[in-house]
């Protein structure tokens, strides 16, 4: 009944795919991207900011939190 482990990369998968070439050419895209709309748009991102904020609170309380399930699991 014992199956093989298979080898695990020792931060886990997000971070096993984003030490992948196609993981970094998406961090270096995205980061470019990044780096443009805040050299052309300043002026709407920094309107946008407070707006972000609100929308970022929900969103960590449930990813942070895992929706809130008070269950007995401890392996998540």
């Amino acid at each position: 009944m014992d199956q093989p482990s298979q080898p695990q990369h020792p931060y886990g998968k997000v971070t096993a795919w984003a030490a992948s070439s196609w993981g970094l050419l998406l961090t270096l895209v995205l980061a470019a991207l990044g780096i443009y709309l805040l050299m052309s748009h300043t002026g709407h991102m920094l309107s946008a900011l407070p707006y972000l904020l609100l929308i970022a609170c929900p969103l960590i309380h449930v990813f942070m939190h895992h929706g809130h399930r008070h269950d007995e699991r401890h392996d998540i």
